[in-house]
């Protein structure tokens, strides 16, 4: 017994959750999967490996999403992982969750920051910033919820320390271009919405932050959005792929990178003025 529950969200994962949850043999106890209308062979997938599927819908945003799972699954456990459907643990990684959240069950350790190596269209992104990518996916039940906004959420732990994993988790999603299309197009939309509601009531205090989402929470929120709209998406390019050496990922680091600024962070910018537009014609009623 490992004292680690699973928690995998997923809508039409069916080219994906098989990986995902079979890299999770002998690291997860159960492995819950939360869905939200999928229509493809995702549940069917699921439970043939084991895994306990829920149901809940409509999906608002991530946090919201997995929050209701902490609240609904009914854990018993002392850990919790969230692990997304197109994410795969490695042998390497799957023994040294194992053994940290063994050594660490009865400390003040409530956290552990996994590291993630991310591929795009064939190849593993190692430079422009790509690598490695951190985030806090396993913590203490009871310990941890996501904060309450609809992009760029974060886990929060009420107390305790939080420490570094050494290990590479995978992050490879085989749906195609359409898809990461698709989805950057929805998080824009969340990302503008998150925009809007962090200027009208806030943010989280990023002492309760770990390093690296305390660190992304200051550039994005403090840095980046207080520069001009589209010329910062030019700039965020430039920083990408020739700062940050993405040009080192060969083509692939080159299309990343171009999507990530010129259609995605330019979107999220031509909506933020939508918004704005709207909002003005309002007013004038």
């Amino acid at each position: 017994m490992t004292d680690i529950t699973a928690i995998i969200l997923t809508k039409n994962e069916d080219v994906n959750i098989e990986r995902c949850i079979k890299s999770l043999n002998g690291v997860a106890d159960r492995i819950c999967v939360v869905d939200s209308g999928s229509t493809d062979r995702t549940i069917e997938i699921a439970e043939s490996l084991g895994a306990e599927v829920f149901y809940h819908e409509p999906f608002n945003h991530y946090a919201a999403q997995f929050n209701w799972a902490l609240d609904n699954v009914d854990i018993k456990t002392t850990w919790v992982y969230r692990i997304d459907a197109d994410e795969e643990v490695t042998p390497k990684l799957a023994v040294e969750i194992v053994a940290a959240c063994k050594e660490h069950r009865d400390d003040d350790v409530n956290g552990f920051v996994m590291k993630f190596l991310i591929a795009f269209m064939g190849t593993f992104l190692k430079h422009g910033g790509m690598y490695p990518f951190y985030n806090l996916t396993i913590f203490k039940f009871g310990r941890g919820r996501y904060e309450n906004r609809a992009m760029g959420e974060h886990i929060i732990l009420s107390e305790g320390r939080i420490l570094d994993l050494e290990n590479d988790c995978l992050h490879y999603d085989f749906k195609g271009l359409d898809a990461w299309v698709n989805k950057h197009n929805w998080y824009a939309t969340r990302e503008v919405a998150d925009y809007f509601s962090t200027r009208t009531v806030g943010q989280a205090d990023p002492n309760t932050l770990y390093h690296e989402a305390r660190k992304t929470s200051k550039l994005r929120d403090g840095f980046y959005y207080r520069m001009p709209k589209f010329l910062r998406a030019k700039l965020y390019f430039w920083y990408r792929y020739y700062f940050k050496l993405g040009f080192l990922d060969g083509k692939a680091g080159y299309v990343h990178a171009y999507l990530q600024a010129y259609w995605f962070r330019f979107l999220v910018d031509a909506k933020i003025m939508e918004q704005e537009i709207k909002s003005k014609q309002q007013n004038k009623k």
